[in-house]
């Protein structure tokens, strides 16, 4: 009796086996260069840009971001269509293994809508980043003013 217990408890250790070796996607991703672009007091969007680095062996999906400092949060990126950039919301963003995924103007990007109060340079927002396997990081960046600023600093932070 007690042989088969442990033999069943063995069996499930070993099923949940590869659940446990993949729930770490969040401790495989390094967040470089996180800032969130400051706006005027009076509008109703702004975006978090950063670099996302892979560090495991198999691809990662960003499925989903959340931050306090806006009523909603949105993956996004902006596509061509017919030679106008437009903006879309996406599914995920995929960091691919060993490799990096760049959220950036122009490109993939978290939309923060509806800010809740007016995000200055030099204030902090915390962000939570939501990974394809139900793992969470949460980040803080920094506002950061664009004007003045150069395209490659943009692109650099």
């Amino acid at each position: 009796m007690i042989q088969n217990s442990l033999k069943a408890l063995s069996l499930s250790a070993i099923a949940w086996m590869p659940m446990m070796a993949q729930a770490n996607s969040a401790d495989q991703i390094e967040v470089k260069h996180a800032y969130v672009r400051e706006v005027p007091p009076t509008a109703m969007a702004t975006a978090a840009f950063m670099t996302l680095k892979n560090n495991g062996d198999h691809a990662i999906l960003l499925t989903k971001a959340d931050s306090r400092a806006a009523k909603i949060v949105q993956l996004h990126t902006h596509i061509h269509d017919n030679g106008v950039m437009k903006m879309r919301q996406v599914p995920n963003i995929r960091i691919p293994a060993h490799g990096e995924t760049k959220l950036q103007p122009g490109g993939y990007h978290i939309m923060l809508i509806q800010p809740v109060k007016p995000l200055k340079q030099g204030n902090q927002v915390k962000i939570t980043l939501t990974f394809d396997d139900g793992s969470h990081k949460t980040i803080t960046a920094p506002v950061k003013s664009v004007m003045g600023m150069s395209m490659h600093h943009m692109m650099q932070h």
